[in-house]
């Protein structure tokens, strides 16, 4: 017998030992987290790394080889039908009616949803800078997620799945994308995000899973996440640069000089203030911050878990 949703239930998802394979092919193996009512979490990994097989059995799209899902006290299968009326969804890809505008679209899922929700959509639209009225043929992958993002916050939605949502925005609409997210937290409703850009993870999410070749390698607070991974910092001086007085800071894990450019790996130990400080003794023309790839996360992060 399917059990009765709780509605104060702490775990909003909750997924154990999930494996799916396609053919002989395994997609997600023996992963299990839980997301918390109420909180932006993240589930973070490279293209191919089992994010959306994992979202798509979450909605029984697909279903599992082995394991079990459940979503608000509900198990994923049996009870489909009361999830997808309680969440928002956007996929990866998006179709859309190219026949359709967009307030057309909304209209439908009026209709899908039995309640109004067109009020709420031209609100969002206009805060993404999104014509609802415009016909939805030939759009570009930006102007797609805005739809589709306004689709599925409208109803708002207990629970919001995102399947790499900020894919396309440009950095004011990630801006607006990301103030959404905590509106939607704050209101007590539940974000579920998958995403390989780590900036936008730190940003907004209160915890990530991160998953790698199918297989969950942790699930962790952001703050200890970025706690062990590093930045790169770039200063670009007026002379040929030199990395002495550099050398002695703690945190600082590699230095690299290229003419003017003077490159330092800088790590969570790192004493910015005396890093500012010792910057400041130069001419500055320039400074930049780069965020460290996935696959460097893993290197750093799990390479010193084994250790």
């Amino acid at each position: 017998m399917q059990p009765r949703p709780d509605p104060n239930a702490a775990e909003v998802i909750d997924i154990q030992n999930l494996t799916h394979r396609y053919g002989k092919v395994v997609a997600v193996e023996d992963v299990s987290f839980s997301v918390k009512r109420g909180e932006i979490f993240g589930f973070l990994g490279p293209n191919g790394a089992g994010k959306t097989t994992t979202i798509r059995t979450i909605l029984d799209l697909i279903r599992p080889t082995q394991g079990q899902v459940l979503v608000f006290g509900l198990d994923s299968r049996r009870g489909a039908q009361e999830i997808h009326r309680r969440i928002g969804y956007l996929p990866s890809e998006l179709r859309l009616w190219d026949n359709w505008t967009g307030a057309q679209y909304i209209r439908w899922l009026e209709t899908v949803h039995q309640r109004p929700i067109l009020p709420e959509a031209e609100h969002i639209s206009e805060r993404l800078q999104f014509e609802l009225g415009r016909s939805l043929s030939g759009m570009s992958t930006g102007m797609k997620r805005k739809m589709g993002l306004i689709a599925a916050i409208s109803h708002q939605p207990e629970l919001l799945i995102l399947d790499e949502p900020s894919i396309g925005l440009d950095p004011l609409m990630q801006q607006v994308f990301n103030e959404l997210m905590r509106e939607a937290r704050a209101a007590g409703r539940t974000v579920f995000l998958s995403s390989h850009n780590l900036a936008e993870v730190e940003q907004i999410c209160d915890r990530v899973a991160i998953i790698r070749e199918g297989k969950l390698e942790a699930v962790e607070a952001v703050h200890n996440l970025t706690r062990v991974t590093f930045r790169w910092i770039t200063l670009t001086l007026p002379e040929p640069a030199h990395a002495d007085g550099f050398r002695d800071l703690e945190g600082i894990e590699a230095i690299e000089t290229a003419g003017e450019q003077l490159r330092l790996r800088v790590s969570g130990r790192t004493n910015i203030d005396a890093l500012i400080k010792q910057a400041a003794q130069h001419t500055v023309q320039d400074i930049s911050i780069e965020h460290p790839t996935l696959e460097e996360i893993f290197l750093a992060y799990y390479g010193q878990k084994e250790h």
